[in-house]
């Protein structure tokens, strides 16, 4: 598959995270786990993907999420919202907002529709992508960012291709037990390699030890700990809803013996591959959500796995076709862009089935119209 190539600047930045990472590597004994070298390939300061400046969204970038294909997302997200049976303004909280846009069109849904918004809460890590919200939403006095999550929220907090760009472990079957797969240097270049897995942090692999020798895959200590982070903030509060939505599997499908070599996967320049050495810093490396592990860690901490279900029946169900027929303009050059975006949204064949949504709830019931499709069950 060809590539475009770098600029200049970029394949400079590159390097220098290289030579960060390298140091990483020679300091620990020529080891670092494969969660560690994603951290910093994603979050090193000023250098890694999600702290540097180049743009990541849309077009001109490496991949495109719901939000920037139409504002029908952000809108349904706002409808949804506004059935929830609210006492009194809505105070929301989004983790990782990207360039803006759902919160641009959520807070513009809930102005047309007379939803009352107390406060939106952005918690961005990244330094250029809280700039670029900043200037997006300018003027807007309901938002507001944080650096960290509040100890204490009530209201509805979304998560919208957060939790898969969260470092993941590796693990790998060998000789009937489990390994963890790291990056160490070899001949000058940064190389897989195994060492004896903390048995723990597999455990929760269904059937695990049943499965073939040399499958690979991924854990998710730290997309468990965020459910834990977002089960004390509404326990704590005076209740809640998680919407978090994500491209995944339940367990059961996550861990299928067919499933070998996981779900890893990057993004350079809209292709899609399997090189995480591959410009280390100016591409997104992302592994699929496990959702059986986030139902089960929310219900441990105290909330209601109040559904899940498919981005296309979340979507259908939370008002996205009435919103799509109000849009409708007598101009059939403007009602297509829409039209196919919804398709795409929807589709069973492009995101409708991959993407899952799991609401997660704390004192605060589901919408009826939602509530029917839940598919718990296949958790």
């Amino acid at each position: 598959m060809q590539f475009s190539y770098p600029s200049t600047d970029a394949l400079s930045v590159s390097r220098e995270l290289e030579t960060l990472i390298r140091k990483e590597i020679h300091a620990s004994q020529n080891w670092i786990s494969f969660a560690r070298y994603m951290e910093l390939a994603l979050y090193a300061q000023n250098l890694g993907y999600y702290a540097g400046g180049a743009t990541k969204l849309g077009k001109g970038g490496d991949f495109t999420t719901a939000p920037e294909m139409t504002d029908l997302f952000g809108a349904t997200l706002a409808t949804f919202a506004s059935s929830l049976a609210l006492q009194g303004p809505l105070r929301v909280l989004e983790f990782g907002a990207g360039s803006g846009k759902l919160a641009e069109d959520f807070l513009q849904t809930a102005r047309d529709i007379g939803l009352e918004i107390a406060d939106y809460f952005i918690v961005e890590l990244s330094s250029d992508l809280r700039e670029r919200q900043q200037l997006r939403l300018r003027g807007d006095d309901n938002v507001s960012w944080l650096l960290a999550p509040p100890p204490v929220f009530s209201g509805l907090v979304l998560c919208n291709e957060v939790l898969d760009a969260m470092p993941v472990p590796l693990v790998v079957r060998k000789n009937g037990q489990w390994l963890e797969r790291g990056v160490a240097i070899s001949d000058g270049q940064f190389v897989f390699a195994d060492r004896v897995a903390d048995q723990e942090i597999c455990r929760r692999i269904p059937d695990s030890y049943d499965l073939p020798e040399g499958y690979l895959t991924e854990v998710h200590p730290q997309q468990e700990g965020f459910v834990r982070l977002m089960a004390d903030m509404l326990n704590a509060g005076e209740g809640g809803m998680g919407v978090l939505i994500d491209y995944g599997f339940p367990a059961r499908e996550y861990y299928h013996s067919q499933r070998n070599r996981g779900t890893l996967m990057c993004h350079y320049r809209h292709h899609a591959h399997g090189d995480p050495f591959l410009h280390v810093g100016l591409q997104d490396i992302t592994a699929h959500v496990d959702f059986t592990a986030l139902a089960r860690v929310g219900l441990e901490e105290g909330l209601e796995v109040a559904a899940y279900m498919t981005q296309a029946a979340f979507l259908l169900s939370a008002g996205l076709p009435q919103l799509l027929e109000k849009k409708r303009p007598e101009e059939a050059n403007l009602w297509l862009p829409m039209a196919n975006a919804v398709q795409k949204l929807t589709s069973p064949a492009e995101m409708g089935e991959l993407f899952k949504v799991l609401l997660l709830s704390s004192r605060m019931e589901l919408p009826q119209p939602v509530a029917v499709n839940d598919q718990s069950y296949r958790l």
